[in-house]
């Protein structure tokens, strides 16, 4: 098994990613705009924000795909080719990542699953499969218990929302984790963070890094740096661990087997399992599976596996 090493906790908390190299450190700054998804970007304005996404394929059935905390509509680019073939795909930049805007907005859990089924009603789509990853996966949850009708059925990847946290952990966390902390995280931490996502960083996952480092001199940047520290304050102040009993949608959950950051390894320690297999017995209608050889960024590092799931499952 791959050691994990400890890590600083601006990785371990926001799940930014990052590969050491001498050719990051003379990357030119760039504007969150000019960033390439690789996939033409649209904009949707809700509540007087520009929401970005990407919109691939065509099917009565949507699927709504939303990252995790730090990245942005972009971590899903090895899912997008093969889920669009039968499915409308919609990828978001939550508000205050990516493309979208930023500002001084809410950012709790419920917050952004509001923002986002008021964006299915923009686009005119009454109900979508919401697919979250890690924080997504936490939204996607509030998504069902507090917007079930919008709600056809839930895919969970490496989500956060399944570890209890006391109140001093939580306020440890809140207090620790400030603008400034992501601010001025070097490139140098940026780059060598990219392990703890994965088992075997994969060759191609360079951009995590090469486009957190250059929006370092976007315009907007501690904007963005406002919106991680507030929705991690969010996943802290909103856990839906009690309520998963509650949840009638049939649910997919998928984890690495070696995932590095659930459970936190400073405050918990124990197994992924664990987690995992608590959760998935409170979700009466849920199926897990575990993807060996695999850490947290499971839907690009086993992205075949994870495809290949998420249709079965979606076919059922």
């Amino acid at each position: 098994m791959k050691k994990l090493f400890f890590i600083s906790l601006i990785a371990l908390i926001t799940m930014l990613t990052g590969c050491a190299s001498s050719s990051f450190y003379n990357l030119p700054a760039k504007e969150f705009k000019d960033i390439d998804y690789t996939f033409d970007v649209k904009y949707q304005k809700v509540r007087n924000i520009n929401i970005a996404y990407i919109d691939e394929g065509k099917s009565d059935k949507v699927l709504l795909l939303i990252h995790g905390l730090g990245t942005s509509a972009k971590s899903w680019i090895k899912n997008i080719p093969t889920l669009s073939k039968e499915y409308r795909v919609i990828a978001v930049d939550l508000p205050g990542y990516g493309k979208s805007d930023k500002g001084f907005y809410k950012y709790s859990m419920s917050w952004n699953a509001q923002v986002l089924t008021e964006f299915l009603t923009e686009l005119k789509i009454d109900k979508a499969t919401f697919i979250g990853h890690s924080m997504g996966g936490q939204i996607s949850l509030h998504a069902a218990l507090n917007f079930p009708e919008r709600v056809d059925k839930l895919v969970l990847i490496s989500p956060a929302g399944f570890e209890k946290f006391t109140e001093g952990e939580g306020d440890w966390m809140k207090a620790a984790f400030t603008v400034d902390l992501v601010k001025e995280t070097t490139t140098r931490n940026i780059a060598v963070n990219l392990d703890a996502n994965f088992y075997e960083t994969p060759a191609d996952a360079d951009f995590f890094v090469t486009d957190r480092i250059q929006i370092k001199g976007a315009s907007n940047f501690e904007d963005y740096c406002y919106a991680v520290t507030r929705n991690v304050t969010g996943m802290i102040d909103e856990p839906v661990l009690e309520k998963l009993k509650t949840i009638e949608k049939k649910t997919l959950i998928l984890f690495g087997e070696n995932d590095g950051l659930i459970p936190n390894v400073y405050l918990h320690g124990g197994f992924t399992k664990d987690i995992a297999n608590f959760a998935h017995e409170k979700l009466t209608h849920s199926e897990l599976v575990f993807v060996p050889e695999c850490g947290h960024m499971l839907q690009f590092e086993k992205y075949e596996i994870a495809n290949d799931e998420i249709i079965k499952f979606l076919k059922k």
